[in-house]
């Protein structure tokens, strides 16, 4: 009896080696040929091949946290990959980098940035709270007379915006103290100045790009009549506060700086094309005749000198002596 367990006992033995081996045969035949990878699946779609699932989806997490460039909050992915473990024949190549791409290509990348408002409109952006402490702790410094009025929102948004450096901020939100700028700036008239009534309803290609002098209401437009005019209004008039910088529409040289009868303190640039811009009114000038100005110098202050009811900007285009309506151009 002993014997026939013992023989039996041996058969077994041999019969399970021979299925570890048979086993072991199998799996390196099957590694042989085959590679574990996974699927990758996104919105439902089959987009690739990964050997590593850990390792890609740790770039993926790392992209949505901190994006791949500067100011980035966040990125918010309305889908994520899902992984399918399966066999792949050797000669099959994954594509993690591809994968990668679709990926962050269906996010949406959210910046972060502050926005330093006056009177509760957004003025200018900087990249970082430090940056705009530091504005308004200058324009306290600098007494500008709209301080009280200056806010700071912190800002998250898919579009980026134009930051300004310090200098930059400081220039566009500064108002100078009613009490520097209440007194009108007398000024010595230097250069030539066009002042006739030649006026066309057309828009002529003046070749140039302009941006806005000042920001304020429109208050008079091209053309107009008025009982306090001897023509049509050659320019458009824009209200805002006394002592506002009048930023230069495009660079140019100051060809014409001082007292110019209803134009009050008037200076004006000659730019390329045979165009020039007049500002007038104003209460300070900040250029002289034959100073060249880059686009955006602050050329003047706004006043209520010469014919004028209110501080405003009177701004003319001109191309060849013509003048032509701004808002074709502008606002």
């Amino acid at each position: 009896m002993f014997k026939k367990i013992f023989v039996h006992t041996r058969k077994s033995i041999k019969l399970l080696v021979l299925l570890i081996v048979s086993l072991f045969l199998i799996v390196g035949l099957v590694t042989y040929i085959f590679k574990p990878t996974y699927r990758v699946i996104l919105n439902g779609k089959h987009i690739g091949y990964t050997a590593n699932k850990s390792k890609l989806q740790a770039k993926i997490n790392d992209y949505i946290k901190n994006g791949d460039g500067q100011g980035v909050a966040y990125v918010q992915m309305d889908q994520l990959p899902e992984y399918q473990l399966c066999l792949l024949k050797k000669g099959i190549v994954t594509n993690d980098e591809e994968i990668y791409d679709k990926v962050k290509n269906q996010g949406s990348t959210y910046y972060r940035y502050y926005a330093i408002s006056a009177n509760q409109e957004e003025k200018v952006y900087v990249s970082n709270f430090e940056e705009a402490e530091s504005v308004i702790n200058t324009l306290k410094e600098k007494n500008s007379s709209n301080i009280n009025t200056i806010s700071v929102s912190e800002k998250y948004e898919t579009d980026k915006q134009e930051f300004k450096n310090q200098d930059e901020a400081v220039s566009e939100l500064y108002v100078e103290p009613v009490s520097k700028v209440a007194k009108r700036t007398t000024v010595t008239s230097r250069g030539t100045a066009n002042t006739s009534y030649n006026i066309s309803g057309g828009k002529a290609d003046i070749g140039i790009n302009l941006i806005r002098p000042v920001n304020g209401i429109i208050t008079s437009r091209f053309g107009e009549s008025s009982s306090r005019r001897y023509s049509k209004h050659t320019g458009l008039d824009i209200a805002t506060s006394t002592g506002t910088p009048i930023r230069a529409a495009a660079a140019g040289t100051v060809t014409f700086a001082g007292r110019k009868g209803s134009y009050g303190n008037l200076i004006i640039l000659t730019h390329e094309n045979g165009v020039q811009t007049y500002y007038g009114h104003c209460n300070s000038l900040k250029a002289s005749v034959g100073q060249q100005v880059s686009q955006g110098s602050v050329i003047a202050t706004v006043g209520n000198t010469g014919n004028s009811t209110g501080p405003h900007l009177h701004l003319e285009i001109r191309k060849n002596g013509v003048a032509y309506n701004p808002q074709n151009y502008l606002y």
